[in-house]
């Protein structure tokens, strides 16, 4: 048994029921966009929309989609969990990468795209959004944007690479694996994207969801190259920062 992961799992067994993982596996890798289509475009046009619902929709979702992973593990694998020390191994490829990232958003946003037609609709979304949750004040959105940042990155980091990738590995060769954890992984940005930038499905949302894919591949190859969720957590919450950055500026203009 290693210690190189953070929430490590490391399976011997030749013998595993490989048709229940991988069911599994896909019903990890199609959830966030099934929940993703819900609380997007189902319930704010049906008879349940209103905040209350979409909270309780939204956040069931959450528990349900970031619980699957450690309970299907506990009942599978329990005695090979185990937490890691901090690891610094990939932690300058890391933040140099998350750099480069977060220059192309802000020079995409702030030179390219900002008050052009592309967005002409998203940040009354984004507020509209924000207030459903009531976290449409500075306040809020801050308290909100460093949630996301720091703790939804780390949960997604364990959810699409430690297990997503991290068990297809099991059953794909190595860049297969990496190619179909971050295609899944695109596929819930291109639900959100759709929706926040309408009239520009192809011309934004899809090219911006592939961005994502490239992201989530690279995020899947430094945990596979250093063997820890560190330093593709630490690469993941930077470029989180950057997008935060752009919605604050967005939405800043309804308070």
């Amino acid at each position: 048994m290693t210690n190189q992961h953070p929430v490590s799992v490391i399976s011997t067994d030749t013998n595993r029921p490989a048709t229940r993982d991988l069911a599994v596996l896909l019903c990890a890798m199609l959830f966030p966009s099934v929940m993703s289509l819900i609380e997007f475009w189902v319930l704010p046009g049906s008879a349940l929309a209103g905040s209350s619902v979409l909270k309780g929709v939204f956040f069931a979702g959450k528990i349900a989609q970031f619980g699957l992973p450690l309970l299907y593990v506990w009942l599978t694998e329990r005695d090979q969990i185990c937490w890691a020390r901090p690891d610094r191994r990939g932690m300058a490829l890391a933040v140099g990468f998350a750099a480069v990232i977060a220059a192309g958003i802000f020079v995409l946003y702030f030179l390219l795209l900002k008050d052009t037609p592309v967005l002409a609709q998203t940040g009354e979304k984004v507020h509209h959004w924000l207030s459903e949750f009531h976290a449409s004040t500075p306040a809020a959105f801050l308290t909100m944007a460093l949630f996301i940042a720091v703790f939804h990155s780390f949960l997604e980091e364990y959810y699409w690479r430690w297990f997503v990738f991290g068990w297809l590995k099991r059953y794909l060769p190595l860049y297969a694996a990496v190619a179909v954890s971050s295609l899944a992984f695109m596929a819930h940005h291109v639900v959100v994207l759709g929706f926040y930038l309408p009239g520009y499905f192809w011309t934004a949302a899809i090219p911006f969801s592939l961005c994502v894919a490239v992201g989530g591949g690279v995020w899947a190859w430094m945990y596979h190259r250093y063997g820890n969720l560190y330093a593709p957590w630490i690469c993941h919450l930077l470029v989180d920062v950057a997008i935060m950055t752009v919605g604050y500026d967005m939405v800043s203009r309804y308070w």
